[in-house]
């Protein structure tokens, strides 16, 4: 049984996953007290929170324990650097049944380690308990670095709208696990190992970005709590959204035709989730570096409410082609 995590024993387990996070400079008390203590230079806290569900989120079948652990670190991290923060430390909490293997838990800890590496943060606590149901709860904090945060609510008409990171990869990772095809490496990777670009939250705060967020359920949608949020509509314009070619690969071996591979890879770049991009909207004179794509343009918002005559978020002025993810829905 002492391959099991009830075999072990939770405070063993809690000395053997704890042991694998460094400090960092931005840890002043990291695990084994009551709580943590880490630095706040900037006088203000970004602070964020995220559930993953065995079932809801991953499936033991499709990722592996490390899969697992880098989605927790990226899910969250993504978060805080959508502020234009840095991201600084994970607290986690991890409910699982007492037949886990200690492995599965290990590997995931290497997992979490591996991406703090990348995002740099590190973890400095969190806690376990026993549940049927392998849930893990993930509070991520960031430092600002006494700028302002990129809130939701700043868009402004006449703002260009652009993102960074990956669209569509993962959400067409998912329909080739879902059907069972050995797809692009490239996307199924993404949504095992989403891979947000941490760095570039912060530079979108230093070259003005109006508004930001984090592209977790889809462009269009995501981009709908932009709107909401300032007022505002956004048009997309189809010919900028530029599939990669894994995405393209990806459409044609889920069966869409060479007439269709393009429409339906947009489709994905759209109303596909998970990849954890970056989407923010710019003051039209800013000069962007090659990673940030534009793809539309902010507008007045109908009837001066956005949404009360048709969707606040188009493609070439019509209605997207999917709804994005909605967890009730």
């Amino acid at each position: 049984m002492r391959n099991t995590i009830g075999g072990l024993g939770e405070f063993a387990l809690i000395t053997r996953v704890t042991s694998q996070f460094p400090m960092t400079d931005d840890v002043i008390l990291g695990p084994g007290d009551d709580a943590a203590v880490v630095a706040a230079p900037d006088g203000r806290t970004v602070a964020t929170t995220d559930l993953l569900v065995e079932g809801r989120h991953f499936r033991r079948e499709w990722s592996t324990a490390g899969d697992v652990g880098h989605r927790a670190v990226a899910q969250n991290f993504a978060d805080v650097a959508a502020m234009g923060a840095r991201p600084t430390a994970l607290l986690i909490g991890f409910a699982a049944p007492a037949d886990l293997p200690v492995s599965w838990a290990e590997e995931f800890t290497a997992g979490v380690r591996d991406e703090c590496a990348v995002s740099g943060g590190t973890v400095v606590g969190g806690d376990m308990v026993g549940s049927d149901t392998l849930t893990i709860a993930v509070t991520a904090l960031g430092d600002l670095q006494g700028r302002a945060p990129v809130r939701r609510d700043g868009a402004r008409p006449g703002d260009v709208v652009a993102y960074t990171g990956h669209l569509g990869l993962s959400a067409a990772g998912l329909a080739l696990l879902e059907r069972g095809v050995d797809g692009p490496a490239e996307c199924l990777s993404e949504h095992r190992r989403p891979s947000p670009p941490y760095a570039r939250g912060a530079e979108a705060a230093l070259l003005g970005a109006t508004a930001m967020l984090d592209v977790s359920d889809g462009l269009a949608q995501d981009l709908g709590h932009v709107c909401r949020a300032s007022g505002v509509r956004v048009d997309l314009e189809s010919e900028a959204l530029r599939p990669e070619p894994s995405l393209l690969e990806a459409v044609r071996v889920l069966g869409a035709g060479p007439g269709r591979a393009e429409r339906v890879a947009r489709d994905l770049m759209v109303a596909g989730g998970e990849d954890h991009a970056l989407a923010a909207a710019f003051p039209p004179d800013t000069v962007l570096p090659d990673h940030w794509h534009r793809v539309g343009t902010v507008a007045e918002a109908a009837h001066g409410t956005a949404g009360k005559s048709g969707d606040p978020v188009t493609v070439d002025g019509h209605p997207p082609g999917g709804t994005g993810w909605d967890h009730f829905r």
